[in-house]
């Protein structure tokens, strides 16, 4: 299998029944996008739902830092990222953008996922044939920059003592 670099999502459309109260899309509905966008991944690395059916076995989200940039309202259609960063035998870290059809980018995500045996559940080792594949997209990712957003920390930022006299 041949993977793209970055891969990205078909065109999705942001539902009138997403929005909040402020008429945007609610903060909620960016993780849907962005979930929609790796399953058309996971599909394409063999974590799809007969594989899920076949082995027991699946992924979790272990963590997810969103960053809205833009807002979204309804009837945007958007297309979601995915740049696979690193990865092991039962995890993976990886990056997501969300752009509009107009070219512009809406939001961003960082998430770190994990290979689950429903049963446990418990953190397994993924078969060699996803492991195989998720090789072949890190290779063709290496190519692709580190994104700046990678990594960011959350906290209110607050001005030094030196900036404030300024």
């Amino acid at each position: 299998m041949t993977f793209k670099a970055p891969f990205f999502s078909t065109p999705m459309v942001v539902e009138a029944q997403w929005l909040d109260f402020n008429g945007h899309l609610n903060m909620a509905f960016y993780n849907v996008l962005f979930d929609r966008g790796v399953d058309q991944i996971f599909d394409q690395l063999g974590l799809n739902a007969e594989y899920r059916t076949a082995t027991g076995n699946t992924t979790f989200s272990a963590e997810f830092h969103l960053c809205y940039i833009r807002e979204l309202y309804v009837s945007d259609w958007v297309q979601a990222t995915f740049q696979l960063l690193d990865h092991d035998e039962k995890s993976f870290h990886f990056y997501q953008e969300l752009w509009h059809e107009d070219g512009w980018l809406a939001a961003t995500g960082e998430g770190l996922g994990l290979h689950i045996d429903r049963s446990g559940p418990n953190v397994t080792p993924m078969p060699e044939d996803i492991r195989a594949n998720f090789a072949k997209l890190a290779e063709a990712h290496s190519k692709l920059r580190r994104p700046e957003r990678v990594g960011r920390q959350m906290g209110i930022r607050r001005k030094t003592a030196k900036a404030a006299k300024k």
